[in-house]
């Protein structure tokens, strides 16, 4: 099955070289939106996504669909000359390279952006690492953990006096390929609209972790101030917090507008609150935060967390259910935004898998497949493209070149 035929980046060929996680959720995301994204992974092993995840079902890694969906795969040693030279002639008419190698290996294998630009002046090379192309730093390895860390958000993350503790995901890594992604985008646009030429986006997960931290830097800059965690609600932002339940949940409440937080006090029937000198404004219920939150709580606590919603959604208050997978699966809004698609496939059967983001009107992506199976699943389909004969393949594979 191909991915050809549907999308905004219909006949857009981009080739991805990187491994693990920031580099294939670039091309994941091109891919869901109809470009032709051809995965190159290493002979025999593939990438260690393919065995990588939590769980596994049927002996298949279960986070591989969500990465390799929509995508083709060829084989190719790239430490190898012979393997070069494929992945040279697979550029020369792409519009686009995805890698997340550690800077400096493209340029060891004679594939630096300046040589590539030579072979095809129009393509778009995108690269990902820890700290950027350039920098003292630039040479040294750099997963997610360390970009989230050393850019600040690991810092304001969890509660004061505690170890700062990371995310439950990847954040750094599927964040900066956001940002590549934008950027191959708008290098597209500009590509398009002016001279033909392709250009370099370099994406560090340092650099998109710290692009994340608000105010933080103009704060420290003119009044010295360090944000500090702030544990599950935001320091002088109230009432915007986690409250307890009656039937053992949370409900997130936001209302630290003046207008939402008079409608929160019609809510509870404590409309006095709202010209309280403590909670007036903005800035008095920042003062009192830890006040408020205690008496809000002793408000929820009452209440099933279905029955805070409902009046919560009759006076307009902005709030919403901590869910779990198992909610967002059963929660309708989900549902109706096609979020939970479920597709068929050889291995696993029918699998449920995140839908498509952004909603498009006219040109919407989709999730045509789940992805190789085995790695190199397109060799003979791409490499004959590139005019490669049946003898030429075989030889190629006996020299485990491919």
């Amino acid at each position: 099955m191909t991915t050809e035929g549907f999308g905004p980046l219909k006949g857009i060929r981009v080739i991805e070289m990187g491994q693990l996680l920031a580099g294939p959720f670039v091309g994941s995301r091109l891919a869901d939106f109809g470009a032709e994204v051809v995965k190159i992974e290493t002979p025999s092993t593939g990438d260690p996504m393919r065995e990588w995840g939590h769980h596994r079902y049927k002996g298949k890694s279960l986070w591989w669909p969500t990465l390799a969906r929509n995508k083709k795969s060829i084989t190719v040693n790239l430490r190898e000359k012979e393997g070069q030279e494929i992945v040279r002639k697979l550029l020369s008419s792409a519009d686009g390279l995805i890698e997340n190698f550690k800077p400096g290996t493209l340029e060891k294998w004679g594939m630096s952006p300046e040589e590539l630009h030579q072979i095809n002046p129009k393509l778009i090379i995108v690269r990902v690492s820890g700290f950027g192309q350039t920098g003292p730093s630039a040479g040294r390895p750099g997963f997610a953990s360390i970009g989230e860390a050393m850019g600040g958000i690991r810092f304001i993350n969890g509660f004061p006096n505690t170890p700062p503790p990371r995310f439950g995901i990847s954040l750094g890594d599927t964040l900066t390929a956001m940002f590549a992604v934008e950027g191959f985008l708008m290098a597209l646009f500009e590509r398009e609209a002016n001279d033909g030429k392709g250009q370099v986006v370099d994406a560090a997960i340092t650099e998109s972790c710290f692009s994340m931290l608000e105010s933080t830097l103009t704060e420290y800059d003119k009044c010295g101030i360090i944000r500090q965690p702030s544990g599950t609600g935001l320091a002088n932002v109230a009432p915007s917090n986690i409250y307890p339940t009656s039937d053992d949940n949370f409900v997130v409440v936001a209302a630290n507008l003046d207008a939402m937080f008079e409608r929160l006090c019609e809510a509870m029937d404590k409309t006095e609150w709202a010209s309280d000198p403590r909670f007036v404004n903005h800035k008095e219920r920042g003062n009192n935060a830890s006040e408020l939150d205690g008496l809000i709580a002793d408000w929820t606590k009452t209440l099933t967390i279905k029955e805070i919603g409902q009046k919560l959604d009759d006076y307009g208050v902005v709030w919403g259910p901590i869910n779990s997978i198992k909610d967002i699966i059963e929660d309708e809004q989900f549902k109706s935004r096609d979020m939970i698609l479920e597709i068929d496939d050889e291995t696993f059967g029918s699998l449920k898998v995140p839908g498509i983001v952004p909603k498009l009107s006219k040109t919407p992506g989709q999730v045509a497949w789940l992805g190789p199976q085995n790695a190199g699943s397109h060799n003979k389909e791409v490499l004959s493209d590139l005019g490669f004969t049946e003898e030429e393949q075989k030889e190629l594979l006996d020299k485990k070149i491919i």
